[in-house]
């Protein structure tokens, strides 16, 4: 996969939609320094690429209502790709499975699980294994505590420096 060529004011752009999803065009505009109409056709251009890939809010859950946070690791009993794609189209539909990532190393997955308690969450656990779709072994681990959670990307520093 190539990365997007992307130009300073680009990156400008997108991290000023990172931190404010609901900028206005002419904000926007301002903070990158480019009138309104040219501004709002590169994020148009962005949006098309696929580089912007949505906007949302980012919501307080704890606010709301207590919640448990689960990281789950999970190995399979076997390692077919039929098997992968068994696991991942299951854990798909399931929405208290906020995040999931297919990792190297000792384990297959890593899952972010969000229960409304730790019961709830013992109870998904116990779900997924009477759907046989071949957990072999999985690890729970209980965050007592975020210390970041951070939703903006530091794109400066990821992306190769603009010759």
């Amino acid at each position: 996969m190539t990365a997007a060529k992307l130009d300073p004011i680009d990156l400008k752009i997108l991290d000023a939609i990172q931190r404010d999803g609901r900028i206005t065009k002419l904000a926007l505009a301002e903070r990158v320094g480019l009138s309104p109409t040219p501004c709002w056709m590169r994020l148009r251009k962005l949006e098309k690429a696929g580089i912007v890939a949505g906007y949302h809010a980012r919501i307080a859950i704890r606010v709301v209502a207590p919640v448990a946070t689960v990281l789950m690791e999970v190995t399979l009993a076997s390692h077919r790709q039929a098997d992968f794609d068994r696991f991942e189209r299951v854990i798909r539909d399931i929405p208290e499975i906020v995040a999931c990532w297919s990792v190297g190393g000792g384990v297959d997955y890593v899952l972010k699980v969000m229960a409304r308690d730790i019961d709830a969450y013992q109870r998904l656990v116990d779900s997924l294994l009477e759907r046989e779709i071949g957990i072999d072994r999985y690890f729970t681990y209980i965050v007592t505590k975020t210390v970041k959670d951070e939703t903006v990307l530091p794109l400066a520093d990821l992306l190769p420096p603009h010759s």
